[in-house]
């Protein structure tokens, strides 16, 4: 039996009275793309940024790749090589170009040389679709164009899987496709992936299971087409009705 990517067992986070996870259990695969939905304050987020530690948890734990991250001894920064993350907003260096972006954490973090370290970052714009951007500033791009640079930058980085937190909520209608299809190609790929979304389409056609998470719970996780389609939970047919018919 093949380690679990993430696995995460009865977590919980409290901000003083404010309980926003309240005994979270999820397993994704290697090679796996979950997609976690719910409304907004549902604890979606809060639960991607347990995973690598952003957030520390109040109780509960999280493995990645077998290493428990919630282990006090743990070496979270080795871990954290391993995981690429990509936010709403993009987090690009605006004083640096999108080749320098894609190039200072390999050289800083991974110790490699230049040379090495922009081919590396040419060969992820190409996967992007940004092979013609590598001199061009972040303000000098589109969000959608900002948010693929993002994107190459945690592939650069070789990681063994990736998380997304809402990665098109911060763009025009119209750029959302770009973003979109750049992670539809990782799916095919096989990264494995962990996808806070909103976007109901994508997580149909590219997910392998689907999470509802509401009030700090994951009330049912299953295959797309039953979570969205026939869901066993009330809250989650509710959801899906006020989100399908806007």
């Amino acid at each position: 039996m093949s380690v679990p990517a993430i696995e995460v067992v009865d977590l919980h986070k409290s901000y003083g009275s404010l309980d926003v996870l309240r005994g979270v259990d999820l397993t994704v695969g290697t090679g796996e793309v979950v997609c976690v939905i719910g409304a907004s304050g549902s604890g979606k987020s809060t639960l991607l940024r347990c995973v690598n530690l952003l957030e520390q948890p109040t109780r509960g734990t999280v493995r990645v790749g077998g290493v428990e991250v919630t282990d006090p001894d743990c070496d979270i920064d080795a871990v954290r090589r391993r995981i690429g993350m990509v936010f709403q907003g993009f987090h690009l260096f605006s004083h640096l170009n999108v080749l320098q972006n894609l190039t200072i954490a390999q050289r800083r973090v991974l110790h490699r040389p230049i040379l090495e370290a922009e081919k590396i970052a040419r060969q992820n714009l190409d996967r992007v679709g940004l092979a013609d951007k590598e001199r061009a500033y972040p303000l000098q791009l589109s969000g959608g164009q900002q948010q693929r640079a993002a994107i190459a930058r945690s592939l650069a980085m070789q990681p063994e899987l990736m998380l997304f937190d809402e990665p098109t909520s911060a763009l025009d209608p119209e750029l959302v496709g770009e973003v979109l299809a750049v992670m539809r190609s990782l799916a095919a790929d096989g990264m494995t992936m962990m996808v806070v979304t909103h976007e109901m389409s994508f997580a149909r056609e590219v997910a392998d299971r689907v999470a509802f998470m509401d009030g700090g719970l994951i009330l049912e996780c299953g295959p797309p087409e039953t979570l969205l389609e026939a869901p066993a939970q009330a809250r989650t047919r509710e959801f899906l009705h006020r989100v399908l018919t806007h």
